[in-house]
């Protein structure tokens, strides 16, 4: 990706989650306090995330899952999420507040998702490249695997699958996307995200 590629991207994202926020600040309002009420908890659960070059960033969501700690893999079968929690997450309203981390500059409208340490980081040789892009709210890996939670509840080693399976995938799609970025194919993912 050229520097102009970037500054194009880059101001599209200040635009864009500046222009959402603005508009959704009430539909985050309601469900950051419907959410608190659900769990007990903060409505908001902020995550360590993998950013670009390595660096660590924290991720704000809206809390769908009682804190009893566990795997980091979750499945649509988790007992964590709570019954709102399921309807959030499926209508990806949990994921609204990372706008806050598009504007801020930590992550980007569309690019690999946020990773937890120990998969991003850890790559090597020419995968590595991914650590230069921003991670983003949705991409093509998002929009193969937006039903991650289901399939991960249908195979009998979640974690296992996950590490062997859809992880090496995810990479690979995210290299080509990297590989042959353009502003027409993120707007295509964006639009795609929004109907669901």
């Amino acid at each position: 990706m050229t520097l102009a590629q970037r500054t194009v991207k880059r101001g599209f994202d200040v635009a864009v989650s500046a222009i959402a926020l603005a508009l959704l600040w009430p539909v985050i309002l309601v469900a950051w306090v419907l959410a608190a009420r659900d769990t007990g908890a903060s409505g908001f659960f902020t995550q360590q995330r993998v950013g670009r070059h390595g660096r660590l960033i924290r991720v704000v969501k809206l809390r769908t899952m009682r804190d009893v700690g566990g795997t980091t893999v979750t499945t649509a079968a988790d007992a964590r999420i709570t019954p709102l929690g399921a309807k959030l997450r499926a209508w990806k309203i949990d994921e609204l507040p990372q706008l806050w981390n598009v504007l801020k500059g930590d992550m980007s409208l569309v690019g690999p998702r946020p990773d937890v340490p120990g998969f991003l980081d850890t790559l090597e040789g020419e995968d590595r490249k991914l650590l230069d892009l921003r991670p983003g709210i949705t991409g093509p890996a998002t929009l193969k695997y937006r039903n991650e939670e289901q399939l991960l509840a249908g195979v009998d080693d979640p974690e296992r699958y996950n590490a062997e399976v859809i992880w090496p995938d995810k990479v690979a799609i995210n290299r080509a996307y990297q590989d042959s970025w353009s502003f027409g194919a993120d707007l295509r993912y964006l639009l795609q995200t929004v109907k669901g």
